[in-house]
């Protein structure tokens, strides 16, 4: 049924910030399925793309979305950025002090909406200013050494305003082997936690269900490897090591290969 396929997915409860805002991504997500209901039952497709007249000016509807631009991104910290969007026609947000405006995007596939105040002036024309701050938490766990990593993990993901990014790399010998593989999965669901699987006695992914397979290597834990995820990261990930002592020496050793120094990284 291609009417399936074009049918809104309902948001997870990661995707929302919980600042009660309006409109809510439920909210969003509510509407958009009642237009898709009537396409659906009047069988046309052109209703989907129904939008509702714009304004000349740049005024922000609080019952919908507004597409803007960004025109640059200037980095003030190491995990602080200054986003600049534009407003067409030299427009202005007209916001009362201190209101906050909701910002959507997509972020690793994941659509997730946020609350900020702009840092703008209020009667600033044609543009106006936010700081989003991003953290990066690179975890390296080998078996047990997955234990202190939880509940780092999951007291970012119980406070709605930290957004540091998190990548979590497990190492056991085979898929039997993980430990609370339903809690990882659902942490994984979460729009800025990442989870790779490293198994050093699988021969092959295809054995693997095929919701692991995709974020699974076979083998061992390499310089290579570790450089790559390293790579995949948003910026400079600040380290968190745990495991035998020999997986600890040898992660220690390719993260200074990788170019990530002694205080960027902790071996618990």
């Amino acid at each position: 049924d291609d009417w399936l396929a074009l049918k809104p997915q309902e948001p997870s409860p990661s995707q929302c910030c919980g600042s009660g805002c309006k409109p809510c991504i439920y909210d969003v997500y509510e509407k958009e399925l009642a237009q898709w209901e009537r396409a659906r039952a009047k069988q046309d497709k052109s209703l989907l793309t129904e939008k509702k007249e714009q304004s000349n000016n740049s005024e922000l509807n609080p019952d919908t979305f507004t597409p803007f631009s960004i025109s640059s991104v200037e980095q003030l910290t190491e995990d602080t950025y200054q986003y600049k969007f534009e407003l067409p026609g030299n427009g202005s947000l007209r916001l009362s002090l201190g209101q906050h405006i909701v910002l959507r995007g997509m972020v690793s596939g994941l659509e997730v909406q946020r609350a900020y105040t702009p840092i703008s002036p209020g009667n600033a024309e044609g543009y106006f200013e936010v700081l989003i701050k991003h953290g990066e938490l690179l975890m390296l766990a080998s078996g047990t050494g997955l234990a202190p990593m939880l509940p780092i993990l999951q007291s970012i993901t119980d406070n709605e305003e930290d957004e540091t990014f998190v990548t979590l790399v497990v190492c056991f010998c085979t898929f039997d082997k993980i430990y609370l593989k339903p809690l990882l999965q659902d942490l994984a669901r979460y729009w800025n936690i990442r989870i790779f699987y490293v198994l050093s006695q699988e021969t092959s992914l295809e054995k693997l269900p095929w919701s692991y397979q995709e974020n699974t290597y076979i083998g061992r834990l390499n310089e290579d490897l570790t450089k790559t995820i390293i790579n995949s990261c948003r910026r400079r990930p600040f380290v968190l090591i745990c495991g035998s002592s020999a997986f600890s020496e040898d992660m220690s050793r390719y993260l200074k290969a990788a170019g990530i120094d002694e205080n960027s990284y902790f071996v618990f």
